[in-house]
């Protein structure tokens, strides 16, 4: 038994994933995580705006129709 943790594909995928990113920024870890939080804002107001145009029967009850009135 070895003292390192196996390595799963999901984890691989992950690490391959962040080193992408970082590559991307120019080797700079502080600019890669400004960019994942912009793009996770992004995503979060596409969320934010489609989450009302799905039917409640769709959804299956899964969102908090109160939550998304406006008043």
């Amino acid at each position: 038994m070895s003292a390192a943790p196996e390595t799963t594909p999901e984890v691989a995928d992950l690490d391959l994933a962040a080193d992408q990113a970082i590559a991307v920024c120019g080797g700079d870890a502080r600019e890669t995580v400004k960019a994942l939080l912009v793009a996770n804002d992004f995503l979060e107001r596409q969320l934010d705006e489609l989450r009302p145009k799905v039917s409640t029967g769709y959804a299956r009850g899964r969102f908090d129709r109160s939550r998304d009135r406006k008043e």
